[in-house]
Parts: structure tokens; sequence; C-alpha cells
């Protein structure tokens, strides 16, 4: 209590509390404006990625492609290849991004990936044993991916002693299990023929070219699934922001959260490896991207997921238009992702000096 006996105002300073005769909500009011703001800007990307054209094709020609008023060809280009895959891409943006967000906050560091956690390597293992021995270099179905995520990390899970411990733990372990696993795959695939090989790696540098309905419909099915489950997990993580006892004081099963975390986690980044290739640091730049604009309070899940799709859009639509041949997105992402990876490190390190 205050001295004039009032209760002290302990409500977030980007929150208001929303208030009926029995409920109380807190509305987070910083995290609202920037979807408000990612939601128009990724509809202008989605559009300008639709019109991104390869083989010289105008956007009259474009817009009368996907109106069905324009020729044969353009019709099928449009509807039947070039919009499906911007959908597809800005889903496996969306599942990249919210990975991220639940593995960087369980490690408590901004550099933390779903591919210390053996995500990557598991997904790609799985791949080039589908491959191997094929005449023709012809990958396995999406559904490889994360059938070996999910069997990394739980090898990883299991080699660190549980989910349920600090995050850290489990992270270098993953580095390790991942290392091994990755080393396996390499020596397999230099056993075999040139058109596996070439096939694996169209694959491994992370594509979205080819990609339709086909594997469009079930990773909605399960963004539909998952993403609930992750935005309550990503409410009680902000928990995470205090010790272990004074969280558990609040009711919070800490070990219970980090494995339903991170299995979530897992599960994401393996559907979204499996459908596009382990595209590179879309996973590190969302939530930090998201954070920044959501604010140092909140745990980004919605915002993780908007910038990981815009993230993933902009860089398809750029490799088809940036060279004269076009280039995969994951080429794309890794470019321009090791500038971005120096300026988090550096801003970390002015943080640093300024504490």
């Amino acid at each position: 209590m205050t001295p004039s006996g009032t209760a002290p105002d302990v409500t977030p300073p980007d929150s208001t509390v929303l208030r009926t005769t029995t409920l109380s909500w807190l509305f987070p009011r910083r995290s609202a404006l920037a979807a408000a703001l990612l939601v128009p800007l990724l509809l202008v990307l989605i559009a300008l990625a639709v019109m991104a054209s390869s083989t010289g094709m105008s956007p009259a020609q474009t817009l009368s492609g996907l109106l069905g008023t324009g020729d044969p060809g353009s019709v099928m280009i449009v509807r039947d290849f070039r919009l499906p895959r911007v959908l597809v891409g800005l889903m496996v943006g969306a599942a990249l991004g919210i990975s991220g967000c639940l593995t960087q906050t369980l490690a408590g560091n901004r550099l933390a990936t779903p591919d210390l956690l053996g995500v990557n390597e598991g997904a790609t293992a799985a791949v080039v044993a589908s491959a191997a021995g094929s005449a023709t270099g012809m990958v396995g179905g999406w559904w490889l991916g994360p059938l070996g995520a999910v069997a990394a990390a739980a090898l990883v899970v299991l080699c660190a002693g549980g989910a349920g411990g600090r995050g850290y733990r489990v992270l270098v372990v993953g580095i390790g299990v991942s290392t091994f696993i990755g080393a396996v795959g390499d020596l397999v695939m230099s056993r075999q023929n040139d058109n596996t090989a070439g096939g694996v790696f169209l694959w491994a540098v992370g594509s979205l070219n080819g990609r339709d309905g086909s594997v469009g419909t079930p990773l909605l099915i399960a963004l539909l699934f998952l993403l609930p489950l992750s935005l309550a997990a990503g409410h009680r993580l902000q928990l995470l922001r205090f010790d272990d006892d004074m969280a558990a004081s609040l009711g919070v099963d800490l070990r219970r959260l980090r494995a339903a975390a991170l299995a979530l986690a897992v599960a994401l980044a393996g559907i979204a490896v499996g459908v596009g290739g382990p595209i590179a640091f879309v996973a590190l730049a969302a939530p930090v991207l998201a954070q920044r604009l959501s604010g140092a309070t909140r745990v980004p899940v919605l915002g993780s997921a908007l910038t990981g799709a815009a993230l993933i859009v902009a860089a398809d639509a750029l490799g088809r238009v940036a060279a004269p041949v076009e280039l995969p997105v994951g080429v794309v992402t890794s470019v321009l992702g090791g500038p971005f990876l120096l300026w988090v490190l550096f801003r970390s390190d002015r943080t640093t000096r300024k504490a």
C-alpha cells in the first residue's frame, strides 16, 4: 500500500488494463501496434512477391494472370506456381520465426536458434537417407524432414538429461550432437552419385521452388494447431524473466513449461525445414526484430511469426529478380544474415559496456 492507502499501480508501462465485472486483461498496446504495422507490410510484400518474375513477365500480365483474364500460360504461372509458392513461403517463415522466438526465450540468448537443437542436421540426415542410392537424385517426402528433426532433438534432450532443465544445457549438448549428425550425413553424401548429391544440395541450401498446395495444406493445418499453443506458451514464458523460485511461487511448473516450449520449437522448425529446407538466419533475425518492435517485457510470438513471414517472402522475391539466374531463398537469407549477425553482436557489446 502507498502512504495514501491506495494500492500501487503495477501495470506494465506498455499495457492497458481492460476490465469486465469479473475478469481483467492486460492489453499489450505496443505489441498490438507492432502487429498492426506488420500486417499491411506483409500484404505489400506478398503483392510484390507475386509480381516478382525471373521470366520477364510484366506487372500487367501478372495481374491479368492472377485475375484469370490473361492468356493460359500467364494464368498457370501466377495461380498454379507463383502464388502457392509465396503462400508456402509465408507459412515457412512464420513457423521459423515462432520457433526461433521460443528457443531464444528458453536459452535467454538472442543468438540461440533451433539449429543448435539438431533440427537442421536431423532433417538433412533424413533427406539424405531417403535419397541414398537414388539414380534420379529425387529426395523423399516433405514429412521426412520433421521426422529427422524430432529424432535429432530427442537425442539432444536425452543426452542433456531432459528438457526441463535450463535451456543453455540443452543448447550446448545440441551443438555436439548436431556436429556429429552433420558429419555422418556428409559421410553418406560423399558415397553417393552426382545426381543424388545434386538433388539433396538443392534442398539443403533452402528453396521454395516447386512448393505448392501439396505441402502448403499440411503446413497450414500444422500452424493452425501449433500457433495457439505457442501463443499460450509464450505468455507463460514471460515469467522466465524472474528466477526459478519466484516463477514457481507464481504457480508455474518450469520443467513442464520448458519441455512444452522446446517441443513446440522443434515441431515448428522441423516442419518448416522439411518443406523449405534449412533456410538460414530467419529463426535468428525474426525474434530479434520482433522484440525491438514489441518491447523487452514481452515474448513476441505473434510478432516473430509476422516478421519471419515477411523476411521469407521478401527474400524469395529478391532471389527471383536480383540475378540473371534465380537464387534460392536460403542463399539470399544467408547473404543478408551475415551483416545482421554482426549488427546483433556489436549491439550486444555496446549494451554490455553501458551496463
